[in-house]
């Protein structure tokens, strides 16, 4: 695999993810509007997000087709891993061609990200 054919593949990637993420939150968002947008917001007092909104598992969890809040979250989710996909995937065209160098380099990247998500507060 040469550099070229790595660097299209990636942005296939990036563009795949970006797209499939926003048509995602789009559409959940206009199913969250058809079903509260008549409600009053209260900007006077800071409601937190719920507990079920809160983590990657909580959030997979409360996926439905019902749930339009819940599917938000995972289309943010989905953006938020497109290019935690793009560094995994990297590791793997740098290992094929043999650039150790990237390969270490890319695997601590890849690290801190998943670190990131996985031990969020």
């Amino acid at each position: 695999m040469n550099d070229v054919r790595l660097e299209r593949i990636i942005s296939v990637l990036l563009r795949t993810g970006v797209i499939l993420s926003a048509v995602i939150v789009f559409s959940a968002g206009v199913c969250y509007l058809v079903r509260h947008g008549h409600e009053v917001a209260n900007y006077n007092v800071f409601q937190p997000a719920p507990d079920e909104y809160r983590s990657v598992g909580a959030i997979i969890h409360a996926l439905a087709p019902s749930n339009c809040r819940a599917i938000i979250q995972f289309g943010l989710l989905l953006l938020i891993a497109t290019p935690i996909a793009r560094t995994a995937f990297s590791i793997v065209g740098f290992t094929m061609e043999r650039d150790w160098t990237y390969v270490g380099i890319t695997a601590v990247v890849l690290t801190v990200l998943i670190y990131s998500i996985a031990f969020e507060h």
